[in-house]
Formats: structure tokens, C-alpha cells, sequence
């Protein structure tokens, strides 16, 4: 999902404060470039890049330490690990679930350092 403007971000108030919604209008979109994608925000120190070095480039922007940011990625993988079978369920088609796997965890997210830092 590379719509990731303000308006598709909430909080929710509960008794001790403030967190963060469950995930909303969530479209997958398959990649052009398979050596980047960016996103709407920038989500760390290389801007706007899709990419687990710029997720984890900068945990402290979102209250995290390195190895809960990374814990962090895990959960979501996890979770994301299964959106086939999900996707089956609710009646997408084999055909349409293969027009869309590249929008799913790409090379370009894997990426350990930026292209250029080689």
C-alpha cells in the first residue's frame, strides 16, 4: 500500500491514553520498480523508501528501540505470511491473488542497506 497519506492514519483513546488504529484502506498495489518503492511519508533516515533499512533506520521517531522495531516487522510479517489463504477465503481468484503477489513483501523491502551504500 503506498497510499499512506495522514488521512489514512487514526488513534484510538482508551483508558491509558492514546494508540495508534488497526490498519484501514489498505489497497495492494503491484510494483513497477522492483529496486524501490516509495512510499506517501517518510518513514525514516532514507526518506520515503519501502525498505527495512529505512524502517528500522530510525525506531526512536516511533518510541521503539532497535530490537522492538525489528520484533515489530516480525509480528507484521508474520501476519502477512498468510494473506493468500486469506485472500482465498473471501473469494479472490488464484489469477487475481497471482496479480497481485508483487505487492507484497518486494526485493526492494528485503534490502538490508540502501542501493547506493553498497
Amino acid at each position: 500500500n503506498n497510499d499512506d497519506h495522514p488521512r489514512n492514519h487514526a488513534l484510538l483513546q482508551h483508558k491509558g491514553g492514546w494508540r495508534l488504529s488497526p490498519a484501514y484502506d489498505i489497497v495492494p498495489v503491484a510494483l513497477v520498480s522492483q529496486e524501490r518503492r516509495d512510499l506517501a511519508l517518510e518513514v525514516g533516515a532514507f526518506g520515503r523508501a519501502a525498505s527495512l533499512y529505512n524502517l528500522l533506520s530510525r525506531p526512536e521517531v516511533f518510541g521503539m528501540s532497535l530490537v522492538q522495531a525489528q520484533a515489530e516487522v516480525d509480528r507484521m510479517r508474520h501476519v502477512v505470511s498468510n494473506w493468500r489463504e486469506v485472500f482465498r477465503q473471501h473469494g479472490v481468484t488464484d489469477a487475481d491473488i497471482d496479480g497481485i503477489s508483487g505487492a507484497f513483501l518486494s526485493e526492494s523491502f528485503e534490502r538490508a542497506q540502501p542501493p547506493d551504500a553498497v
